[in-house]
């Protein structure tokens, strides 16, 4: 999967790991993916998707997490918490959202699939061991997309490793080094006031 990578994401990484920003930072990042997502999906069934899209994506806050403490980059955390949620988009026949063509799904699991294994995580159960006790609100599925999948977001090509745009326009096989400083001001929904209390 090829991803962006700036500084907002270097914020959050950190800003996740925080006290109390961390919460913050957690409901800013889910309502930025959602509000993505949603953008992305079928206008006549994105509204009815919003619940479920919010419980999902505060779910894979906890496995980008648990993937950084096994090492992983912060590009490769942030594209396992993506590649769950392609599994869901697939899942619910909700084509138009997902990243990645269908057809490449069992590269994407196959190369963290010791990390996926481990947290019992499967295109069929994306969340695995990081699903909320009661489950993610429902939403409807399209499975009839599924027949003939018209992708417009998805990018091919990407399966073998993870690639991130650079600064200056060249792609970076497994992501950026962390910078030495951030400012937890820069991760979705914290600001400079909640870093100073």
């Amino acid at each position: 999967m090829k991803l962006n990578q700036t500084v907002r994401h270097f914020a959050a990484k950190q800003a996740l790991s925080t006290p109390v920003v961390g919460n913050l930072a957690t409901q800013g990042l889910v309502r930025l993916h959602t509000g993505v997502f949603m953008g992305k999906a079928d206008p006549e069934h994105a509204e009815e998707r919003k619940a479920h899209l919010d419980g999902l994506f505060d779910a894979t806050m906890e496995s980008y997490l648990a993937a950084l403490r096994d090492g992983f980059t912060e590009a490769e955390a942030r594209e396992i918490t993506h590649i769950q949620a392609n599994f869901d988009f697939y899942d619910h026949g909700w084509v138009e959202m997902m990243e990645f063509p269908v057809d490449e799904l069992d590269d994407h699991h196959d190369r963290f699939g010791e990390f996926f294994d481990r947290f019992a995580i499967t295109v069929e159960d994306p969340l695995g061991a990081f699903a909320p006790a009661g489950g993610l609100p429902d939403a409807p599925a399209t499975p009839e997309k599924l027949d003939d999948p018209d992708q417009p977001n998805a990018v091919g090509g990407y399966a073998d490793e993870t690639y991130v745009d650079g600064p200056d326009g060249e792609v970076l096989v497994g992501g950026a080094d962390d910078p030495e400083e951030v400012d937890l001001s820069d991760a979705p929904g914290v600001t400079a006031d909640d870093v100073e209390d």
